[in-house]
């Protein structure tokens, strides 16, 4: 992958709908060489898909919690986390916990009912979001951020 490649999926994580020809005029590249590169991150597997990102307070899902999930039933734990619209997230961990979840329910009185479904298959220690400061930061750099890194390192205050 080349610093072209790099940019279009900085382009895409910041925007996901923008089209080809847009995307040639910032990349200053023909549409035809742009579709082709994409092509190939497609092929190659760098690019996995397409999503919309989705605001869970306007669908009346106002909190999050992560959850790390300890069970001595883990297959029956994984059938349950696959059916359970409240985990958006789902991994398996090492250490004490078997899991990390990430779980969306509308009030903190729902998030109780379901830490109670899942307490048929262990135990679990819960985190309550308080904010977020951010989510989802793209795995590829800005120009914004490889600039921010020297000063961090040199403990320079940015204006």
């Amino acid at each position: 992958m080349d610093h072209i490649d790099l940019k279009i999926l900085s382009i895409l994580h910041d925007n996901a709908r923008i089209t080809v020809s847009e995307m040639s005029r910032m990349i200053a590249m023909s549409q035809p060489a742009v579709t082709e590169r994409l092509r190939k991150l497609e092929e190659r597997e760098v690019i996995t898909g397409y999503r919309a990102e989705i605001s869970p307070s306007k669908l009346g899902k106002y909190t999050t919690a992560f959850v790390l999930f300890k069970s001595n039933n883990c297959k029956e734990f994984e059938t349950f986390s696959e059916a359970a619209p409240e985990i958006v997230d789902f991994y398996r961990t090492s250490g004490e916990y078997n899991y990390l979840l990430k779980v969306v329910t509308e009030t903190g009185e729902t998030l109780e009912t379901f830490l109670e479904a899942c307490n048929t298959f262990g135990f679990s220690t819960t985190l309550v979001v308080l904010s977020t400061r951010f989510e989802d930061k793209s795995l590829v750099a800005s120009p914004e951020a490889s600039n921010v890194i020297p000063l961090i390192q040199s403990g320079e205050k940015r204006d």
